[in-house]
């Protein structure tokens, strides 16, 4: 089943810029069948834990984050790119190659003491995950796991991520 879905997923040279090759899972996402296989994945991943909410991480984690959600009966609470959300937020900036970056998410949305499920399509590097991590633990969150569908562990975003339970359903070396 892994094989199959990572065949589904399409690999595009030079995207968003030269020398990268992206990861396409909008390939995988219009199978119904590696679609449904990559969710029952998910959710198998999961299994037995206690999950209050689910965070994911604009855009393609929101994907997999609001159909995890509504299958395990949790909350739905989206972290995005700053001015996105309407009412008061609290942020956090991570490192990019050249620069920093920033995250944002409701101050309200997450109650402390509440086991949290962070998901995204992708780890990388890790950044964008840890800065979501925070966000998620300034407001009292549990983080129970953090769920991505593919890891690029040449990457090494799970050695930043060490403190937590980390789940990836497909991994590239």
């Amino acid at each position: 089943m892994i094989e199959a879905l990572r065949n589904s997923i399409r690999d595009v040279p030079d995207f968003p810029k030269k020398g990268i090759l992206f990861k396409d899972i909008t390939t995988l996402l219009n199978d119904p069948v590696q679609f449904n296989h990559a969710i029952r994945m998910m959710m198998d991943a999961v299994d037995g834990r206690r999950i209050d909410v689910v965070a994911s991480i604009e855009s393609r984690g929101f994907i997999f984050g609001s159909v995890l959600a509504y299958l395990l009966n949790a909350g739905f609470v989206p972290i995005r790119k700053p001015g996105k959300l309407p009412a008061r937020t609290i942020s956090e900036q991570y490192a990019l190659e050249y620069g920093t970056d920033e995250i944002e998410m409701h101050a309200d949305a997450i109650r402390p003491g509440q086991n949290v499920l962070l998901i995204d399509d992708l780890l990388a590097t890790g950044g964008t995950a840890l800065a979501a991590c925070k966000l998620i633990e300034k407001t009292g969150g549990r983080i129970e796991a953090l769920l991505f569908l593919i890891e690029l562990e040449f990457l090494k975003g799970r050695k930043l991520l060490n403190k937590y339970d980390l789940i990836s359903i497909i991994t590239y070396n």
